[in-house]
């Protein structure tokens, strides 16, 4: 099985004795070993997954990695998050998704107005099973906990992925006082409710929310 760890914050090592991951394309920053390389198309699924990609827009240029040794994966020196999942859906956006065991299935997953308030569409990424996936953030990502008594609002450019069993609800203060340059800057938020945690990094992309 292949172990991941970390090479200090930024670069992810994962020692493999045969095994397989799946990881962003051109993630590879060096190995030692044999190491072969192999893009996926589609995202690794197949003509089903391809398919799906090309219907929701959700891209990703995923590669297989499979050998003996050990391989470093990096994404423009973001920091890595490692995230351990034991039969468990991650929701994550394409862009945060470095690096996950070839076990785990990746799929696609509609968000609605939360996808579109963050400018990266209407669908986001999802990685089910069992084993470990290496997620990215713009600065040290904190994992919040939500509990029933406890629901969470995220700023949507700041959002990286989630897990457990979480309902989200789109929230706009949007009102005439937007509309006269008198808006609060902080437009809309995603509210979690339920059970679960949700990543956050200390950053905000560009969002439609960001600029009323």
């Amino acid at each position: 099985m292949a172990q991941f760890r970390l090479q200090g914050s930024k670069v992810l090592a994962v020692d493999m004795t045969g095994d397989a991951v799946k990881a962003k394309n051109g993630a590879m920053v060096a190995y030692d070993g044999q190491m072969a390389f192999k893009k996926m198309s589609g995202g690794g699924e197949g003509l089903r997954g391809m398919v799906t990609r090309r219907l929701t827009g959700e891209q990703m240029a995923v590669m297989e990695v499979k050998g003996h040794g050990t391989c470093y994966f990096a994404d423009r020196a973001s920091e890595i998050n490692l995230v351990r999942l034991q039969g468990e859906k991650l929701f994550v956006e394409a862009g945060n998704l470095l690096c996950t065991e070839a076990a785990l299935r990746t799929g696609t997953t509609f968000t609605g107005l939360r996808g579109a308030s963050q400018g990266n569409g209407l669908f986001t990424t999802t990685v089910e099973g069992s084993g470990q996936a290496a997620i990215t953030s713009h600065g040290t990502a904190v994992v919040l906990r939500v509990t029933k008594q406890y629901p969470l609002q995220v700023d949507p450019g700041a959002y990286i992925a989630h897990t457990g069993d979480l309902t989200q609800h789109f929230q706009s203060g949007v009102n005439f006082r937007s509309f006269i340059g008198e808006g609060s800057g902080e437009a809309f938020q995603i509210r979690f409710e339920g059970e679960g945690l949700v990543y956050v990094q200390p950053s905000e992309r560009n969002t439609v929310g960001g600029e009323v």
